[in-house]
C-alpha cells in the first residue's frame, strides 16, 4: 500500500481521563467546530507529516515555495491564531487546553509565537488579497498571531455522518480487506450530476477501486448543504455502482478556495487515506474567476514528488450527436447544437425551483434526493 505523505501516519491521540483531568488544570483556548475538526484531522494522521501546528520555519516555507522546511511538498497552511490579548499571557514551552463549548479536547505544546504577514499569506496561498475572496476573507478575519507546536487530541469532534468518518487507518484496513492496490481519490463539495459520474466511472476503469470522499465543512453561500451531498450520494451508489469497487467516506474540514495549491493539499489528504490515484477536474477547488480553468493541472508539474497520481480531466459535456458523455479530445462534433453543457448554475436553477433537471445532466434518483429538501443551498 502507498506511504502516507513523509513516510510515517500521524497519531497524537490520548483520550485517557487522566490527560483530560490534566487539562483542566491548563490556560484555555476556546475553538471553533473548523478548527476541532483540523486538530483531529492533525492527530488522525490526515494531514500526515504535521504533528501540530505550524512553527514561523514551516510558515514561511510553506508560503514562499510550496513545502515544509524540510522540502515535503505542502501548499496550505494549517495554523491556530491568537489575538494579542491572548499571546501576552503565553511564552513558547507552555501547554495550553484547547477547548470546545467550554470542554478541554485538545491540548497544544506551544513551541513558537509569532506575528504574521495575512497580505503575504493570501497573495502565496490564494494568488489574491481581493476581498472578493472567500479565502481571503476568513484569513483577514483571523487573529496577528499564530501559535506553533505539538498538539495531543483528546475527544473526536462531532460528526453528523459517523457511518461515513474514516481516519486513515480505517480506509487502509478497508482497502486491505477489499483486495484494491491502485484506489483513485475523487474530492468533491457538490451533489453529482452525469458529468461527475462519467469522470469517476473513467478512473475506476484504469485502477481496482473508487473513494467517493465529499467535504463535509464550512462552505460558502450557494454551495449545496453537507447532508444534501451525502444523501444525493447514498442515491447514485444505491442505483449506479457495484458495490465491490466504489465506497465513500467523508472528509470534515473547511474549503479554503486555494485552487491549484488546494488541489494539492486535496491529493495529500488522499494519499493519506490510502489512494493511490487522485482525480483532478476543472477549476478544481476554485471559485468565481479567480483561478485559470486548469491552473489546478499545471501545478502538479512543480511536484513530481508527491507520490500520488493525479488523473487530469479536461472540460466534458454531453454530445446529442454521439449520445454520451464526451470530451473535447474523443468527440469530433464541436458545434455547439450537439453539446449539453453541465451547466452548476443551471442544474441549481432548475431544483430550487423544484424541478428535476433532464436525465442527460442528472440522475432522477439524485434530483429526487435533492429535491426532499426544502432548502437544499447554504444561505
Amino acid at each position: 500500500m502507498i506511504s502516507p505523505h513523509g513516510g510515517r501516519l500521524v497519531k497524537r491521540v490520548d483520550f485517557s481521563e487522566k490527560r483530560i483531568e490534566e487539562a483542566k488544570d491548563l490556560k484555555k483556548k476556546e475553538i471553533n467546530l473548523d478548527k476541532y475538526r483540523d486538530l483531529a484531522n492533525i492527530a488522525h494522521g490526515l494531514f500526515s507529516p504535521l504533528e501540530g501546528y505550524m512553527d514561523n520555519n514551516n510558515f514561511e516555507a510553506v508560503l514562499k515555495d510550496g513545502r515544509l522546511d524540510n522540502d515535503i511538498p505542502w501548499t496550505v497552511p494549517i495554523v491556530m491564531d491568537a489575538v494579542e490579548e491572548e499571546v501576552s499571557e503565553l511564552r513558547e514551552g507552555d501547554d495550553i487546553a484547547l477547548s470546545y463549548n467550554g470542554e478541554p479536547v485538545g491540548i497544544l505544546e506551544i513551541s513558537d509565537i509569532y506575528r504574521y504577514d495575512k497580505g503575504k499569506y493570501v497573495r502565496s496561498v490564494f494568488g489574491t488579497d481581493s476581498m472578493e475572496h472567500p479565502g481571503v476573507q476568513r484569513v483577514f478575519s483571523m487573529g496577528d498571531y499564530l501559535l506553533g507546536g505539538k498538539i495531543t487530541l483528546l475527544k473526536d469532534p462531532p460528526t453528523q455522518f459517523p457511518r461515513y468518518r474514516l481516519w486513515p487507518e480505517d480506509t487502509r484496513v478497508l482497502f486491505r480487506e477489499k483486495g484494491w492496490k491502485k484506489v483513485v481519490g475523487f474530492q468533491t463539495r457538490n451533489t453529482p450530476h452525469i458529468g461527475h459520474e462519467y469522470v469517476q466511472k473513467a478512473a475506476l476503469t484504469l485502477v481496482d477501486g473508487l473513494l467517493i470522499n465529499p467535504l463535509i465543512g464550512k462552505k460558502k453561500k450557494g454551495d449545496f448543504r453537507d447532508e444534501v451531498i451525502i444523501k444525493a450520494y447514498e442515491a447514485l451508489f444505491e442505483n449506479y455502482y457495484p458495490k465491490n469497487t466504489a465506497t465513500m467516506s467523508i472528509i470534515e474540514t473547511e474549503m479554503r478556495y486555494a485552487g491549484p495549491k488546494e488541489a494539492i493539499f486535496h491529493a495529500i489528504m488522499r494519499k493519506n487515506l490510502g489512494c493511490t490515484h487522485f482525480i483532478v477536474g476543472r477549476d478544481h477547488a476554485g471559485v468565481g474567476n479567480f483561478y485559470g480553468p486548469f491552473d489546478a493541472h499545471k501545478i502538479f508539474s512543480d511536484y513530481p514528488d508527491l507520490g500520488i497520481e493525479p488523473i487530469f480531466f479536461r472540460s466534458f459535456y454531453y454530445c446529442k450527436k454521439c449520445r454520451a458523455v464526451v470530451n473535447d479530445k474523443i468527440c469530433p462534433h464541436q458545434d455547439s447544437e450537439y453539446q449539453i453543457n453541465f451547466s452548476g448554475t443551471k442544474i441549481r436553477q432548475l431544483l430550487m425551483e423544484g424541478k428535476r433537471p433532464p436525465e442527460d445532466m442528472m440522475r432522477p434518483e439524485v434530483a429526487d434526493a435533492i429535491l426532499s429538501f426544502e432548502n437544499p443551498l447554504v444561505d
